[in-house]
C-alpha cells in the first residue's frame, strides 16, 4: 500500500514545521505528497481549533443486532484517509480550509464494551425480556449508557458549533447521531436532514432499548422537534410500523424508496432530476446523516446490516452535488456503521473515507460565502456538474 502526501510549509518537511505553522488551515502543503506516518484526518497536520470542519469519533456500537465491528468504524476510516487525493474534481480543495478529527475518545470505547456485554444476552433473546429481572436492568443500563454516550456527543458538537466549526460525527453505528443531530438542531431551528441508507431506522426502542441503531430517525422525529423535516434515500428494509409512521407523518417524513428509484431509473429517468427532486424537498439548512450501507453492499460488504440495492458511488456524490446546487447549507453530518473487514481489510473504510471527503467538500461549497463562487476546477470543468449524479 502506499503512503502518500507529507505536508510541507514553505518547502520543509512537516518534521520542520513550526508549531505555530502546524496550527494554521493547510494552505502551504504539498497536496499531491505522501502523507506522513501518524498524520490526521486524510493526511493532514491542521490542529481543531483551526480548522473550519471538524470530526468527531464515536467508536461506540452496544445495540449492533446483527454484524458487528462499527466501533472499529473512525480508526479504519482514519488509516485509510491517507490513501485519498487532497484534489477533488467535485469539491475542488476541501482541506484549505482545514480539516482535523478529535482524539478517538477511550471513554466512548469503554463505554461501548460495556454496554455491548450488557446488551448480548437481550439480542440473543430477540428483545423478550419478560420477567427476568437480570435482562431488565441491563436493558435499562444499556439504555443509560447509550444516554451517556449521547449527552458527550451533544455537548462536544455543541461545543464546536459555538466556535463556528462544520461538525461531523463519525461513527460507530448510527445510534451515535442522536446527540449531534440534537446540538445543530439547536443551533439550526428549522433544519432538515438528509438521511441516506438501507432502513429507515423509525422502530420504537427496537429489541427494548431506547436508543437502538434502529431507532435513530424515531427518536428524532419524536424528541427533537426543530427538525422540519427528514428526507430519506435508499430505504429498502423496514417493517409496517415504520410505514405507516411515514405516512402519518404529515410530510415531515419524505421517503424515496430503493425499489422505486430503481424504477424510475429503468425507465430512464436521470438520477439528476431525482437528485434535484429531493434536494427541493429539505430546508435551507441541511444535516447529512449517512448510514454507509445506504450504498451498494459491494461497496460496503462488512457493514453491520448489508442489503441489496441501494446507492453507487456516483449517485451519492451526485446527491450531495444536488445539495449545494440547490441553494442548500449542510451545516453538519454524521457518517455511520462502516466497519473493516474480520482481517482487518480496509475496502470499506477506504470507501468511507472517500464518502466523508465528499460531504466535507460539498459542505464547503454550500457555505454561504462560497455559493457565488464556483468550485476550483480543471480547465473545461466549472464546479459540481450535473454528470456527477449518475
Amino acid at each position: 500500500m502506499r503512503q502518500r502526501r507529507t505536508a510541507k510549509a514553505a518547502g520543509r518537511p512537516r518534521s520542520e514545521v513550526k508549531p505555530d505553522e502546524a496550527a494554521k488551515p493547510e494552505a502551504k502543503l504539498d497536496p499531491d505528497a505522501a502523507a506522513a506516518p501518524g498524520s490526521g484526518l486524510f493526511g493532514l497536520s491542521t490542529a481543531p481549533a483551526a480548522s473550519r470542519f471538524v470530526v468527531v469519533p464515536v467508536p461506540f456500537e452496544a445495540t449492533t443486532s446483527y454484524g458487528g465491528g462499527t466501533a472499529s468504524g473512525p480508526a479504519s476510516i482514519l488509516r485509510a484517509s491517507h490513501q485519498v487525493d487532497l484534489y477533488d474534481r467535485e469539491t475542488g480543495q476541501p482541506y484549505v480550509d482545514g480539516i482535523a478529527m478529535l482524539p478517538i475518545p477511550r471513554k466512548i470505547e469503554q463505554l461501548s464494551r460495556q454496554g455491548k456485554r450488557l446488551a448480548a444476552p437481550i439480542i440473543r433473546a430477540g428483545g423478550r425480556v419478560g420477567s427476568n429481572r437480570r435482562l431488565r436492568a441491563a436493558r435499562a443500563k444499556v439504555d443509560e449508557i447509550c444516554g451517556q454516550m449521547n449527552a458527550w456527543v451533544r455537548e462536544t458538537t455543541a461545543a464546536l458549533l459555538e466556535e463556528g466549526k462544520t461538525p461531523f460525527a463519525l461513527g460507530g453505528d448510527h445510534s451515535i447521531a442522536f446527540g449531534a443531530i440534537e446540538a445543530c438542531a439547536g443551533r439550526h431551528p428549522g433544519m432538515g436532514i438528509l438521511h441516506i441508507d438501507a432502513h429507515a431506522d423509525l422502530r420504537q426502542a427496537f429489541e427494548g432499548f431506547t436508543w437502538s441503531h434502529a431507532s435513530i430517525m424515531y427518536n428524532v422525529q419524536d424528541r427533537i422537534p426543530n427538525v422540519s423535516r427528514i428526507v430519506q434515500v435508499g430505504i429498502r428494509d423496514m417493517g409496517l410500523t415504520e410505514a405507516r409512521l411515514i405516512d402519518s407523518s404529515g410530510g415531515r417524513i419524505v421517503t424515496f424508496f430503493d425499489p422505486d428509484l430503481a424504477g424510475r431509473l429503468a425507465r430512464g429517468e436521470p438520477f439528476a432530476r431525482i437528485a434535484e427532486e429531493i434536494a427541493s424537498l429539505l430546508p435551507a439548512q441541511v444535516y447529512i446523516s449517512f448510514d454507509i450501507d445506504g450504498l451498494d453492499p459491494a461497496l460496503c460488504p462488512h457493514t453491520g446490516t448489508p442489503v441489496p440495492g441501494g446507492l453507487s458511488f456516483h449517485q451519492a456524490t451526485g446527491l450531495l452535488a444536488a445539495l449545494v446546487r440547490a441553494g442548500r447549507t449542510i451545516i453538519g453530518g454524521d457518517l455511520d456503521e462502516v466497519a473493516p473487514g474480520p482481517r482487518g481489510e480496509e475496502w470499506d473504510a477506504n470507501v468511507g473515507a472517500r464518502i466523508l471527503y465528499k460531504m466535507i467538500g460539498s459542505a464547503r461549497l454550500s457555505q454561504p460565502e462560497r455559493k457565488k463562487a464556483p468550485a476550483p476546477a480543471p480547465a473545461g470543468r466549472a464546479g459540481l456538474s450535473s454528470s456527477s449524479a449518475g
